[in-house]
């Protein structure tokens, strides 16, 4: 999870870079590029291309899709750590809805540390007079996509190849990305080529490890890790992008931060106490 978090950031970065360019237009040569490496690696792994559970795998890669939509349009209308750190309301999103789909508890130590974390999101929406309204709702919108989507890649657990389910997402997004080019299309010139391909390939690597991840361990465990991404967001920002931050923007990541670390110690001492229970059982 920690590997997929620094792909998708390098990928965020590179969208920042193409912000001239219609956000469906960048999802199209995203999801275009990725599409090429899953068949790619499919056929070395020599798995399924189609899979077997078609309804599922279609939902998943249209709530990844609006919500990669969504993600997209705050990155190129905000600061990158505003954008980035507006999505990370996701993790809680995807516990709640695991809690009714996938019957996974959440315990009440871990809401309040959630909400530790939450309460630093809005911190950050309420003193940054660089996000309106508008585009802080897309960005919520798009968390809770993104948590529909997290359930849904946990749900085929053991039942597709997660280079499948990863295909599936990209396929949806290629083809409405496709069609949105008729409405909207800006030549990309010079870097943005560059740029546009490199979001292809982040994004496919960040793709892989977060499958992985969500197939292999607790989703309310390892969706909080994306927080991990808010370090990075602040320090580019800043250093390429020029995006200070003001003192109660540093105080709600902060918040943000320690609900995170504190959620990562406590899970791993719920988890060796549950090993510890079963052995003794």
């Amino acid at each position: 999870m920690l590997l997929s978090t620094l792909a998708f950031f390098a990928a965020n970065v590179c969208v920042k870079q193409v912000a001239h360019i219609p956000a469906m237009e960048t999802i199209f040569f995203r999801c275009s590029i990725a599409t090429l490496f899953c068949v790619w690696g499919l056929r070395r792994a020599k798995a399924s291309l189609l899979g077997t559970n078609h309804t599922v795998l279609l939902l998943r890669g249209t709530f990844g899709t609006i919500a990669l939509y969504f993600f997209f349009t705050t990155l190129q209308n905000m600061p990158l750590a505003s954008a980035q750190t507006i999505q990370y309301v996701s993790p809680i999103f995807t516990a709640i809805i695991a809690i009714f789909v996938l019957k996974e508890g959440v315990r009440p130590t871990q809401w309040l540390l959630y909400a530790i974390a939450f309460s630093g999101v809005l911190l950050i929406g309420k003193f940054d007079g660089r996000i309106s309204p508008f585009y802080l709702t897309l960005g919520l919108i798009s968390a809770f996509c993104s948590g529909v989507a997290y359930n849904l890649v946990r749900s085929l657990r053991g039942k597709e190849h997660p280079l499948t389910v990863v295909l599936h997402f990209q396929l949806v997004g290629a083809v409405l990305g496709f069609i949105c080019l008729f409405l909207d299309w800006k030549t990309p010139v010079g870097w943005d080529w560059l740029f546009l391909f490199l979001i292809g390939l982040f994004s496919q690597l960040g793709q892989i490890f977060l499958t992985n991840a969500l197939q292999s361990e607790r989703i309310a465990g390892v969706a909080i890790i994306n927080y991990s991404g808010l370090v990075y967001a602040i320090t580019v920002g800043w250093i390429v992008f020029g995006e200070r931050q003001d003192l109660m923007s540093i105080a709600g990541m902060a918040l943000v931060v320690l609900g995170v670390f504190l959620s990562m110690l406590y899970g791993r001492r719920r988890q060796r106490l549950d090993e510890l229970d079963v052995t003794a059982a």
